[in-house]
């Protein structure tokens, strides 16, 4: 196979989740275990919660390119769990979670032979007919589900202490702001 890790469709593709990954990463930065943890607006969703969902979102769908199971159904009460971080969960373990997850989706990315490969997604109340997806709309459905948090997360930041990614972008540029 030729060396798909510098340009090329599966390179475009783990850039941009490399981008959406680090707009996400960026509400994070600086935060206490109980900020993390903190809702901020009038939505349950937390920042530390948004990157445990996002996590195991990205982690469950490379499962499902990688096992290719036409009999499985979605878990409804592991995903409703996966927005919350308990009290016995760190900041900093999620994001390692979630860095070992990016290089996990990196490698196999990188080694998968065929983006148009179909993959069998679970059946859901909301998709009760199993549909089949090329493995290359999957990983575009982890862009967008991972792009959708992080905008999530930026409010939630935004609401706790004023912090916002474009303005941190913008200082990590070395740009400064009145």
């Amino acid at each position: 196979m030729a060396d798909n890790s510098r340009s090329g469709e599966r390179a475009d593709i783990l850039g941009i989740l490399a981008e959406q990954r680090e707009m996400l990463l960026i509400t994070a930065r600086n935060l206490n275990d109980e900020q993390a943890r903190t809702r901020s607006t009038v939505s349950d969703l937390t920042v530390g919660g948004l990157i445990k969902h996002v996590t195991a979102t990205e982690k469950t769908w490379i499962e499902t390119i990688r096992n290719l199971d036409d009999t499985t159904t979605f878990d409804m009460d592991s995903a409703m769990e996966q927005y919350y971080m308990r009290d016995d969960e760190t900041l900093a373990g999620l994001l390692g979670s979630y860095a070992a997850v990016a290089r996990d989706t990196e490698q196999f990315v990188l080694a998968l032979d065929d983006l148009d490969l179909q993959v069998p997604l679970p059946t859901a109340p909301w998709a009760p007919e199993r549909e089949w997806w090329s493995a290359r709309k999957v990983l575009l459905h982890i862009i967008r589900e991972t792009a959708h948090h992080s905008g999530h997360a930026d409010i939630i930041r935004e609401s706790l202490d004023g912090a916002n990614s474009t303005m941190q972008r913008g200082a990590d540029a070395g740009m400064t702001f009145d």
